[in-house]
C-alpha cells in the first residue's frame, strides 16, 4: 500500500511568499497522477526509487523527463504535468506547494522553467539541506504559521543556492531598485486613494515603462499587486477585528463600502461579511 503524510497550510496571509501545502509519499509501483495543472508553484524532490514525469513545455508539447533520487522538478502554474511511479523501483518523494508575489523573480535565480522543469544538484550539501528543510516542514505541522514560512524560505535559499542551472541577473540592479521604491511606496500608502500613476510617480516613472518592469519582475501588473495587498490586509482585518465592513474597506484603501464588497468578491468569491463569518473573529485579550 502506499504511504502518504499530507497537509494543507492553514493561513494565505502571506504576501511576498505563502505556503499552501506539502507532503510525502512512498508511492506503489506504477502509481500515477495527472494529467492535471495547478494554480501554484508545487516542487518535488525524489528521496529514493525513481519515476517519469510528462510536463508540457513553452509550446503546449508533453515532453518525458525520467527523475531519480537525489532529483526534483518544478510544476508551474498553468502547466498540465502527470507523474508515474517506476515499476520496479517505485520512488519516494516529498513536496512542497508554494507562491507569491516574489515567487516568479526567485525561481528565476533557479534557472528551473517550464521548458527546464528538472531540479539537478551542482552543491550534494546545500541539497541535503533543501531536503531536510522540507522534511521538516511536513513533519512539523503543528507548528506555527510563521515557523513553518520561516522555513519555507530556507527551503528556497538553499534551492536557489542548490540548483545546478542557478544563474544571477545581470544589469537589473536599477529595475530591482524601482520594485523595491514601489513596495515601499504601497505599504506606506495602500489605505489612501492612491493609483498606478501614483505608485510610478514614486518612482520618477511613466506608467507605461513603469509597468512593463514590474510586470516582467512579478509576474502580475502593479495595479494586480495593489488589489491582491489591500485584500490580504482586509482579511487581516475580518479576522482579528470587529471593525464593521465599511471600517475594513476604508482600512484597506476603499472607501466606498460598495466598491470594496465587490472587489473582495473578485477575488475571493465571497462577500467580506461571508469570509467573516467562515473564518471566524479572533477576540483581542
Amino acid at each position: 500500500m502506499s504511504e502518504v503524510i499530507f497537509s494543507v497550510f492553514p493561513s494565505e496571509n502571506f504576501i511576498d511568499m505563502g505556503l499552501y501545502q506539502f507532503g510525502w509519499e512512498q508511492c506503489d509501483p506504477s502509481h500515477s497522477f495527472g494529467p492535471a495543472a495547478r494554480n501554484h508553484y508545487l516542487f518535488h524532490y525524489c528521496l529514493s526509487g525513481t519515476g517519469t514525469l510528462f510536463a508540457t513545455n513553452a509550446k503546449g508539447l508533453s515532453i518525458p523527463y525520467q527523475i531519480k533520487s537525489g532529483q526534483g522538478f518544478m510544476l508551474f502554474p498553468g502547466q498540465v504535468c502527470t507523474y508515474i511511479a517506476d515499476q520496479e523501483i517505485p520512488w519516494e518523494y516529498t513536496w512542497i506547494e508554494f507562491d507569491g508575489l516574489r515567487a516568479k523573480e526567485t525561481l528565476e535565480m533557479t534557472g528551473l522553467c517550464p521548458d527546464n522543469p528538472v531540479y539537478r544538484a551542482s552543491y550534494k550539501d546545500i541539497a541535503e539541506t533543501m531536503k531536510e528543510e522540507m522534511l521538516y516542514i511536513v513533519n512539523h505541522k503543528e507548528e506555527s504559521s510563521f515557523h513553518l514560512i520561516g522555513h519555507l524560505y530556507l527551503f528556497i535559499d538553499s534551492l536557489v543556492r542548490s540548483s545546478s542551472s542557478v544563474h544571477h541577473r545581470r544589469g537589473t540592479s536599477l529595475r530591482d531598485f524601482y520594485i523595491k521604491e514601489a513596495f515601499s511606496f504601497i505599504e506606506q500608502n495602500f489605505q489612501n486613494d492612491i493609483t498606478v500613476e501614483d505608485i510610478a510617480a514614486s518612482c520618477g516613472l511613466n506608467r507605461s515603462y513603469f509597468g512593463k518592469i514590474f510586470r516582467e519582475a512579478m509576474g502580475k501588473s502593479p495595479q494586480e499587486f495593489l488589489i491582491a495587498y489591500r485584500m490580504t490586509k482586509a482579511t487581516e482585518l475580518l479576522k482579528l477585528t470587529e471593525l464593521s465592513i465599511a471600517d475594513v474597506g476604508n482600512a484597506a484603501g476603499y472607501p466606498n463600502q460598495l466598491h470594496f464588497s465587490r472587489a473582495f468578491k473578485n477575488v475571493y468569491g465571497v462577500s467580506p461579511r461571508q469570509w467573516r463569518n467562515e473564518h471566524g473573529v479572533v477576540k483581542q485579550l
